[in-house]
């Protein structure tokens, strides 16, 4: 493991204010990440799992702390921009463009923020699509794709900007069972290339099969974190006994 961490996290704290009350969505998190990791973070809804992944290309801003993403902080306009560059980011919704084509869809961003030629956006998007198991569906419009073609397209847009980290927040949540595979699938051949990746996901087949660490957070919190296997054979803690008991079918 390389020494200089690619991302590191010291002490964040995030509060949300709601009309119930403040909820203290982060509590003194703190997290290394290493180049080429893959890390799955799990853990029951509410426990601070998507905001912690959305502070680290600060589409949520934190209260206190720190974070620091290829050795830039995010603490101004300017350096947000640049991390945001560097992190491609899969949403559990697919946002792609609805009057936009498959192919148009990644390679808008390619020529408005790389300032890519056309004809270098589309050979880069042609083969990203082959790439995602797609390439036939270069010209179909988002209503034409099923979720699991549309959520490879997402995939597809994110790796187009040549980003040295991706998030995935959920990327399977919204599809139905028999689509999933075709999009884990995907995310574990970028797993073996080297990317380095947080995967908010309760898909325990995929943290198994290409996780390096999983994490397992509760209440704001970072409970336990550690080598998936034995995470989920031999967890230390109540909470994530319990946690396991509800999502492991036996």
């Amino acid at each position: 493991m390389a020494e200089t961490p690619i991302i590191s996290i010291q002490r964040i704290n995030k509060y949300f204010r709601t009309p119930r009350g403040v909820v203290h969505a982060l509590r003194d998190v703190s997290l290394e990440v290493y180049p080429r990791e893959v890390i799955t973070i799990i853990g029951p809804s509410g426990s601070g799992k998507s905001t912690l992944l959305r502070c680290i290309n600060r589409l949520e801003n934190f209260d206190s702390g720190s974070i620091v993403v290829d050795g830039i902080a995010l603490d101004s306009a300017a350096n947000i921009n640049k991390v945001r560059a560097e992190v491609g980011m899969v949403f559990q919704s697919f946002n792609l463009f609805p009057n936009y084509t498959a192919l148009e869809n990644i390679c808008l961003a390619q020529r408005v923020v790389r300032k890519r030629s056309r004809k270098e956006a589309v050979e880069i998007a042609r083969e990203l699509l082959a790439k995602v198991g797609i390439p036939e569906k270069a010209d179909a419009y988002p209503s034409q794709l099923s979720g699991g073609q549309q959520q490879r397209v997402a995939i597809a847009r994110a790796l187009a900007m040549q980003p040295k980290i991706m998030l995935f927040d959920e990327p399977t949540s919204a599809l139905d069972p028999e689509m999933i595979k075709e999009v884990l699938d995907v995310m574990l051949d970028l797993a073996r290339e080297g990317m380095t990746m947080l995967v908010v996901s309760h898909e325990m087949g995929f943290a198994r099969a290409a996780a390096t660490r999983a994490i397992f957070m509760d209440q704001g919190e970072i409970v336990e974190q550690g080598d998936p296997d034995t995470l989920f054979t031999a967890p230390r803690t109540e909470r994530m006994r319990t946690f396991l008991s509800k999502i492991i079918k036996h």
